[in-house]
């Protein structure tokens, strides 16, 4: 079963700016001692089923949803080690429910203006 992670793009930016902000020396103990990367992410995941049925949930879709399992999963696993950036303070706030939600309602006020 394929698992993926989800950042919602709000929290990328919350993050970045987490990181940025950094005293030059949080920076640097955390990131030795080659100025290493630090991964933005929710360490949480969830299936593809999960993720499809969430986003049943949110738009109300009472149907069914059909799985193909004769297709390629593609990686088994997608989930970033947050580890660094949690040391750092700096945690997801939106859960993918919620983004989607929020996605979902920015998509209905504004439909209209996609639409010839």
């Amino acid at each position: 079963t394929p698992m993926r992670e989800f950042l919602h793009v709000d929290d990328m930016a919350a993050a970045s700016i987490h990181v940025m902000e950094l005293a030059r020396e949080v920076w640097q103990e955390n990131t030795a001692p080659m100025l290493s990367h630090i991964n933005v992410g929710t360490g949480v995941d969830c299936t593809i089923r999960e993720l499809a049925q969430t986003i049943a949930k949110v738009v109300g879709y009472q149907g069914r949803v059909v799985f193909d399992a004769a297709k390629p999963d593609g990686t088994p696993r997608k989930l970033l080690d947050v580890t660094r950036l949690h040391q750092l303070g700096w945690y997801h706030e939106i859960s993918l429910e919620a983004g989607l939600a929020g996605t979902y309602q920015w998509f209905l006020e504004n439909q209209q203006r996609f639409r010839g």
